[in-house]
């Protein structure tokens, strides 16, 4: 009886190999470092070079896919599909707490508990290029932000308060997002998502201002309109 109970405690413990969930798991590309979390940005970034990485910042100590169930909550060293001992760094140019390396790849931050404003949580001032409006049908690119309302957009966003994502759902509710990119300096870009109605962005939570939405809004009105859409 003894054994039986401890092989059933070690195969719910998953000691025999993958623990049995009940259904595959969809995992984010998401790594945890330092309370902090991050998100693969595999559409807006290309394959890190050794010269790019600054100092190390952590190391993966559990990969959730294959050993983890939908309930487990995630801790500092837990990534989805980095393998035990993968080795975390810092991205030259950026703060390691908006932006860190593993494998090669760009790693971005998707919550930061310390994170105040947007300005807290990424570390994109002087450093955005232009901002795009994308489809909202397919993600492809539609047209650009004049260059002036790119570099309002991209200084009005920073003080932004973050009030949480849940107290953003409680706004947007079923409305349909507005997809912006925006593209820094260096090369890369990220998506941001704007709502409206509800004058909120989904990136870290956070509300607009009255400026915000006229700016958002007339750009998109005449990106579309230039495109014949």
């Amino acid at each position: 009886m003894l054994s039986l109970l401890l092989l059933i405690t070690a195969i719910g413990c998953g000691m025999l190999g993958k623990r049995t969930c009940g259904s595959d798991i969809e995992w984010v590309d998401f790594l945890k470092i330092n309370s902090i979390t991050y998100n693969q940005n595999h559409d807006g970034t290309k394959e890190v070079s050794a010269e790019q990485l600054g100092e190390k910042v952590g190391e993966i100590k559990y990969m959730l896919n294959g050993h983890a169930c939908t309930n487990y909550k995630s801790a500092n060293g837990d990534a989805a599909f980095l393998s035990i001992g993968t080795d975390v760094y810092a991205l030259k140019g950026y703060n390691s707490n908006f932006r860190v390396v593993a494998n090669n790849r760009v790693y971005e931050v998707s919550d930061n508990p310390n994170a105040k404003t947007i300005g807290d949580l990424m570390d994109i001032e002087g450093k955005v290029k232009a901002v795009g409006l994308e489809s909202g049908r397919d993600g492809s690119l539609i047209g650009y932000f004049s260059q002036d309302a790119a570099m309002d957009f991209s200084k009005e966003i920073l003080p932004l308060p973050l009030v949480g994502f849940n107290e953003v759902y409680k706004k947007i509710k079923n409305e349909t997002g507005i997809f912006l990119r925006l593209f820094l300096k260096d090369g890369t870009s990220f998506r941001m998502v704007y709502y409206p109605d509800a004058n909120a962005f989904a990136n870290g939570g956070a509300l607009g201002t009255h400026k915000l939405k006229l700016l958002v809004t007339s750009q998109r009105a005449d990106i579309k309109a230039a495109a014949g859409l």
